[in-house]
């Protein structure tokens, strides 16, 4: 994901410096905007068979806001959900903090804002059941400028559709901005542990060569000692 979005940003800048007006800045700006929206709002729809896992991860920036809405598609159409299709689900941090957690469920959505960067999880477990069933469970999480539902600001305000837009647009320029900034600090943090992994492998090389010379040097005095005892030298 991280490449994705690097090429992203980079077609992003090469863009605007090829803008000569208004115009072209607002269809490029929009353009982002679908693309963001497509890439922040992930939908999937997965099976799980009693008694496994599964868990997908994102990448979530610091104070951006994140939503999702989980449910299990009904074998039979028309009739109740059957007691067997159940789950569990867990929504955590990268250093472990739970923001939702759902037992024995069959549905339910979340919402949160992120207190740090890193990888969100969503584990989902299918309780045990005998004999084994198999469940299809339906999954939408949207983070960033997909998670604020700006139809439903604008039914409540009242404000018109360019009103609407500029608002998006607005958003989705401060969302960029944002997220330029925290590719750069992951572009840095990348280059510092490449420099100290490239050390220490250089280090690593002294260290093998010494060694080396070390057990050459005391294979050599060996053999010399022991000719030596045999008289052959």
């Amino acid at each position: 994901m991280f490449s994705e979005e690097k090429k992203l940003w980079d077609l992003f800048e090469t863009s605007i410096m090829s803008t000569q007006n208004l115009q072209g800045f607002l269809v490029i700006i929009l353009g982002l905007g679908l693309l963001l929206e497509t890439q922040f709002g992930e939908s999937m729809r997965f099976e799980l068979d009693s008694g496994q896992t599964k868990c997908v991860s994102e990448d979530i920036m610091t104070n951006a806001m994140s939503v999702g809405k989980y449910f299990i598609v009904n074998p039979n159409e028309g009739y109740p959900l059957p007691d067997s299709h159940k789950l569990t689900i867990k929504v955590s941090s990268p250093d472990g903090y739970i923001y939702h957690i759902g037992d024995n469920a069959d549905s339910g959505n979340f919402s949160f804002t992120a207190a740090e960067n890193g990888g969100y999880s969503a584990c989902f477990l299918a309780i045990n059941h005998q004999p084994p069933v198999r469940i299809t469970i339906d999954f939408v999480w949207r983070t960033g400028i997909a998670a604020k539902e700006w139809p439903m600001v604008a039914k409540k305000g009242q404000v018109d559709t360019m009103e609407l837009e500029l608002k998006n647009l607005y958003d989705t320029v401060t969302y960029i901005h944002e997220e330029m900034f925290y590719l750069r600090k992951r572009e840095q943090e990348m280059q510092h542990l490449n420099r100290e992994t490239n050390s220490k492998m250089e280090t690593l090389s002294f260290c093998s060569i010494v060694v080396c010379l070390l057990v050459a040097g005391l294979q050599i005095w060996h053999l010399k000692t022991f000719f030596e005892r045999k008289k052959i030298l």
